[in-house]
C-alpha cells in the first residue's frame, strides 16, 4: 500500500505528515505501507523549511535527506490513499487524475464518523512564515490525525 500526502510547497505540512506517519508505523510494527509527500506547487529537490526540521528533529524524526517533490499523474495513480491539507489540493488532484476522487480526502475527515461539514475547520493551515510555534501547532494537529489514520492502515 502506498500513502500520499499532499500540500501545496511540500516543505511543511505534507513533509511532517509524511515523517510522522513513517514514525508510527514503524512503532506499530506495520512495515509493508510506503508513504510519500508531493506538493501541487512544489519544486522538485529543496529541503523543508528550517522550522519543519527543527519541530520534527525535536520529536524524534530526521528529515535532513528530504528533498520536495512536484505532484505527478504517476504519483497520483499509483497511490492507494491521498490524504490532503485542504480543500484546494484534494481539488487539484482530482482535477489531474479525476478517477482519483474515490482515493482522495482531507486529512482532518479520513476516517472520521462525522461528515467534514461537521468539523469546525477541515483544513490544516499552512504554517510557512511563521516562528517555530506556528509549526508545532500544525503539527500537533497532523499527530492528532495521523493517530487515527495510523490506526486504520
Amino acid at each position: 500500500m502506498t500513502v500520499l500526502f499532499v500540500c501545496t510547497g511540500n516543505s511543511c505540512r505534507s513533509v511532517m505528515a509524511e515523517g510522522w506517519l513513517k514514525k508510527r508505523l514503524k512503532e506499530l510494527g506495520k512495515s509493508d505501507i510506503v508513504v510519500l509527500s508531493a506538493g501541487i506547487r512544489a519544486v522538485d529537490g529543496y529541503s523543508p523549511t528550517n522550522e519543519t526540521i527543527e519541530v520534527m528533529k525535536s520529536e524524534g524524526v530526521d528529515l535532513s535527506g528530504f528533498k520536495s517533490a512536484e505532484i505527478t499523474e504517476e504519483l497520483i495513480k499509483g497511490s492507494d490513499l491521498i490524504l490532503v491539507m485542504s480543500p484546494l489540493h484534494k481539488d487539484e488532484v482530482i482535477r489531474r487524475v479525476p478517477e482519483a476522487v474515490s482515493k482522495t480526502f482531507l486529512l482532518r475527515e479520513y476516517g472520521r464518523a462525522e461528515k467534514v461539514e461537521a468539523l469546525i475547520d477541515s483544513d490544516i493551515p499552512d504554517p510557512i512564515g511563521l516562528p517555530a510555534s506556528g509549526y508545532r501547532v500544525c503539527l500537533d494537529m497532523i499527530k492528532e490525525d495521523i493517530e487515527r489514520v495510523a490506526k486504520l492502515l
